[in-house]
């Protein structure tokens, strides 16, 4: 085997030199993700300059960069918390959040790569203990998942106020209560249910008995109002209109042989 030229190896070496260099100078950040830029010989987190961008960057080969997901991540967490009353309540949540993409140099600075486990779990573990706290059982189980929900996010959000974290929003999956107390709360229902409808056939009936009532004394009123108008002489003069009507009919041959009671003529038919 021939020997190389003298000049190809320290051209070989160099290029494998550089492209060593070119590996530590330089770093690529991808999509949804920023750069925390730290100069070993300089003052070590760089803070006061936006972090490095998606994309490629050359760096020097003695710094460092701590690259941090900025888009919106899901915290799922399965809590253990107290009721008013002290019993047990198992909640099951999520938390959307992400770190907010100014101040990424900051949280690494004062927070760490981990701080999800150093400040978003104690935060939310803290406000579900906080808020839970203040309702029954009954109450969680039946009409306050949405406000309890709610009351989450507002006190996790106000615990990582200035924490360098943005918090979207607090989802509230299931609420467990024990057994026991979960089949009591059922049942009770069930009676209020029953009850309610119990109530709202008793006033249906009273309402349809008022209808009733009111129909009848309407009735009453109407023929008390009737018999004190009709006097002798309107009797009369009505009984003449049906007699001449009656005579008017093609089907009947009337004779007038007299008269009858009150003066009216009295009509006799071919029949």
């Amino acid at each position: 085997m021939e020997k190389l030229p003298k000049l190809t190896i320290p051209v070989i070496v160099g290029i494998i030199l550089l492209i060593i260099l070119v590996s530590k100078s330089s770093v690529t950040i991808g999509s949804g993700h920023a750069g925390v830029l730290y100069q070993t010989f300089g003052n070590g987190v760089v803070t006061d300059q936006p972090p490095l961008g998606e994309g490629f960057h050359i760096i020097a080969p003695w710094n460092k960069v701590f690259v941090y997901e900025v888009r919106q991540q899901e915290l799922s967490e399965k809590m253990q918390v107290l009721s008013s009353n002290g019993l047990e309540i198992k909640l099951d949540a999520s938390a959307w959040y992400q770190p907010i993409y100014s101040d990424v140099a900051k949280l690494h600075q004062e927070k760490g790569e981990d701080y999800l486990q150093r400040v978003i779990q104690p935060a939310i573990r803290s406000a579900a203990r906080s808020v839970v706290g203040r309702y029954t059982p009954e109450q969680l189980y039946s009409t306050k998942r949405d406000a309890i929900q709610e009351e989450i996010f507002e006190e996790t959000k106000k615990i990582l106020d200035k924490q360098y974290v943005q918090l979207n929003e607090i989802l509230v999956r299931d609420v467990t209560l024990p057994p026991t107390i979960k089949d009591a709360i059922e049942r009770k229902l069930k009676q209020e249910q029953e009850s309610l409808e119990y109530e709202f056939r008793l006033v249906t009936a009273d309402k349809e008995a008022q209808k009733v009532r009111i129909e009848a004394q309407g009735k009453a009123d109407a023929n008390a109002i009737l018999s004190a108008s009709l006097t002798d002489k309107i009797l009369q003069d009505k009984g003449i209109d049906a007699t001449l009507e009656l005579a008017k009919s093609p089907n009947a041959k009337v004779v007038v042989v007299g008269s009858g009671d009150s003066g009216l003529p009295l009509i006799l038919g071919n029949n």
